[in-house]
């Protein structure tokens, strides 16, 4: 199985970011990074004030269900791709994009950084231009898309399954 971080870029529900917190605690992802203004659990020196750090831990631990004091994280308020891909992950956004490998198609890396986009908009330009590859869901519905905490679930279970 590779190692694999999640990154959640821009999510705005505090709800997607605990299913995601209880997603990669299931599929025993190594790392989760939150970053840009995805809200995150209270973390020692917290800038925040206190009960909004409290308010937003409470909101993500209704989904995560103690998932988020047992997957390992961090915030990052602007986004460094740079030190992943130096420690050797693939950074693989996983995006409606010209280029992407649709999900069964594709072949994980050792090492896998998985970039989440926002929950309407997707994966911001200036971020797509740094990954390295994109895997796509296949849709068999009438919507474009799933929602973000499901879509991470879908990539995880197939590129922990490799």
């Amino acid at each position: 199985m590779p190692e694999i971080v999640v990154i959640a870029h821009n999510i705005r529900s505090t709800h997607n970011v605990g299913s995601i917190f209880r997603t990669c605690e299931g599929f025993g992802v190594t790392k989760l990074i939150l970053s840009g203004y995805t809200p995150y659990p209270h973390v020692e020196n917290d800038a925040r004030l206190p009960h909004i750090a409290n308010k937003l831990t409470a909101q993500i631990h209704k989904t995560a269900l103690d998932a988020e004091t047992i997957v390992p994280f961090e915030y990052q308020e602007t986004l460094d791709m740079g030190t992943l891909r130096l420690a050797g992950y693939r950074i693989v956004g996983l995006e409606q994009d010209a280029r992407a490998s649709v999900l069964p198609d594709y072949t994980s890396p050792d090492k896998v950084a998985l970039l989440l986009g926002e929950e309407v908009e997707g994966i911001v330009s200036n971020l797509r231009d740094l990954c390295d590859d994109f895997i796509e869901i296949p849709m068999k519905g009438k919507k474009e898309s799933f929602n973000v905490s499901v879509a991470a679930g879908i990539a995880l279970y197939h590129l922990s399954l490799l």
